[in-house]
């Protein structure tokens, strides 16, 4: 299966932002589905994951409250909806699958089929 991020862009802090991450080439069945993301020299940063059979989500603290995933089963899709996007938001957001258990979701070891990332800058 190929993923694929999209809904990058530029926003101002306290917008709201849609990211999509779509699946190609197969189905996200019996996975969970994580975004992470990546500023400039930082490293890998776990952001949301979510069951794709439903039930499960887990967020990071710094996006909780904030952020929200979800999925459409009809097209193959989860979200990252991005709502009062801070400046410390600014990333390249990726997303990618697992199988692993709920405790090791926040893990970007457990991941694979990553996508091309889809850039987010944040700034006023």
């Amino acid at each position: 299966v190929q993923l694929q991020a999209s809904g990058g862009g530029l926003v101002q802090p306290g917008d709201s932002l849609r990211l999509s991450c779509a699946a190609s080439g197969g189905t996200f069945s019996n996975s969970a589905i994580g975004w992470f993301r990546q500023a400039p020299g930082k490293e890998r940063e776990f952001v949301a994951a979510t069951r794709w059979s439903g039930g499960d989500t887990k967020y990071a603290d710094s996006v909780k409250g904030r952020f929200t995933i979800s999925r459409d089963k009809a097209k193959n899709t989860v979200y990252l909806q991005m709502n009062k996007v801070k400046a410390e938001d600014t990333a390249v957001y990726s997303c990618a699958t697992t199988r692993v258990v709920y405790g090791a979701w926040a893990f970007p070891e457990h991941y694979r089929n990553w996508g091309q990332g889809t850039l987010v800058t944040v700034s006023s």
